[in-house]
Formats: structure tokens, sequence, C-alpha cells
């Protein structure tokens, strides 16, 4: 039996890095998978490259509109929704001095207020029993240069699990955060860095893992697959990290 046969689930940013990768898991799955991108282009690529029970919705999780007609698209095609994973967002660097209003309401509009309304605007299409997981990261609960921005948003993410745990208590869906460690994806290149700079990054984060190396989407998307499925059924309110041990020693 697979671990989330006939269930219905989106992923919000699915068209490369975590998202793509969860995308791709769910249906190995035996899920029915909804995902959103920005652009139409790498929208129908993600699409094409999972191949089969994939439907992608061009969206932009900061337009409540869009937002709206995603929604919308997912009542009329399949009438509810098992599992959410509120997954996009990002960030750019920006050292305390320099921070620009532009910068503050972008990384804000996707990683909070986005993520809220997506999970606010999927709650009447969720059975009782379904499990949301919003993707928050190890930036939660330390300091890195030039990323106080990124890194309050990602703060604000396991807050909601927290009290959206209490919220939605009474109909048994169950809220968790998930933060990954460093995980190159192309969105450490929309953050301003080349890519020399990427792999610098990388290779000087791998030294201070107690693994021994950074990680890779599908392993983060392995874990969102235990938190939306029923292996974690008695799993709630949590922060689950999936760092190679960075953020715990």
């Amino acid at each position: 039996m697979k671990k989330l046969e006939g269930k219905v689930a989106l992923v919000t940013g699915g068209t490369s890095g975590i998202g793509l990768a969860t995308a791709k898991r769910f249906v190995a799955e035996g899920a029915y998978v909804f995902i959103t991108g920005r652009r139409q282009t790498e929208l129908d690529a993600a699409v094409k490259e999972i191949g089969e029970n994939i439907t992608g919705v061009q969206s932009d999780a900061s337009k409540l509109e869009d937002l709206d007609r995603l929604f919308a698209t997912i009542k009329q095609e399949q009438g509810h929704l098992d599992v959410v994973f509120a997954n996009a967002g990002g960030g750019e660097l920006a050292p305390l001095g320099s921070i620009t209003e532009e910068h503050f309401d972008k990384t804000f509009n996707t990683n909070v207020k986005g993520l809220l309304f997506t999970v606010q605007k999927a709650l009447p299409l969720l059975p009782e029993g379904a499990s949301i997981i919003l993707n928050a990261s190890i930036t939660s609960i330390k300091g890195t240069p030039a990323f106080s921005v990124y890194s309050a948003t990602k703060a604000a993410v396991r807050s909601f699990a927290r009290n959206w745990t209490l919220d939605l208590k009474e109909r048994k869906i169950r809220v968790n955060a998930i933060s990954p460690g460093v995980v190159p994806t192309p969105g450490y290149n929309l953050m301003g860095l080349s890519d020399e700079q990427v792999q610098e990054f990388v290779n000087s984060q791998a030294s201070t893992i107690p693994l021994g190396r950074v990680g890779t989407p599908d392993e983060i998307a392995k874990a969102v697959v235990f938190l939306a499925c029923d292996d974690s059924s008695f799993v709630n309110g949590i922060e689950l990290f999936v760092d190679g041990g960075m953020a715990q020693i």
C-alpha cells in the first residue's frame, strides 16, 4: 500500500527544488497532486517531468486572487484536499542598513502573507484528519548574516504551526513545520548569487554540518511525505529539522 494512496495534495512552489522533489514523491506514493508556480513555462516543464496524476496551476502565492483561482480549480477538479504543503517562498540577501521597503514587502508577502492565505483558503476543502505542512527553515532559530528579513519570515512560519495546531484541533487537522538546512536548489541563484558564489557557500557550510555534506531536495521531500501520511498520525505542531544536524549542536 502506498503511503498517500487516493489522497489529493497541493504543493505550492512546485516547479523546482524542494517543491518539485516533493510533488514527485507524493505522486510516487499514490497521491493526485496540484502544483503551483509563477512562470507558466517552468510549470509546464514540471508537469511534463512528473508525467501523471499532476495538474499545474499558474499562481503567485502573494496574490490573493491567484489563490482564489487555484482553490476554485482544485474544488472543481477533485472536490477536496487531503494534504497541503505550503512551500512557496524565497529570500534575498540584505544586511541591516541596506534593507529596503521593497525587499521587506516582497519577502513577507510571499513567505508570510502568501503562506497564511494559502492555508486559510484551503480550509474549506480539507476533511477531518488532513495534514498541513509548512516549509520553514533552520533560519527560524539560527542567525545568518544579511538574511534577517528572510529569517524573520521563517520564524513566523514556525509560529503559525504552533497556533494553527490549536485553531484546527477540533477538526483533527495536523499542522507541522519542516525546517531544511543547507539544500542547494535554483532558489539559491534567485538570492542574487552566481553559480560560483553558491558553490563557495555550499562548500563553506558543509564543514559546519555533522554529516559533512549538504542535503538534497529529495531528502527533504521524504520527510514531507512522512508528515503528510499516517506514519506521523501522532505528530502535531512540531518543527522537524532536516539539516544533517547543523542547527542541533
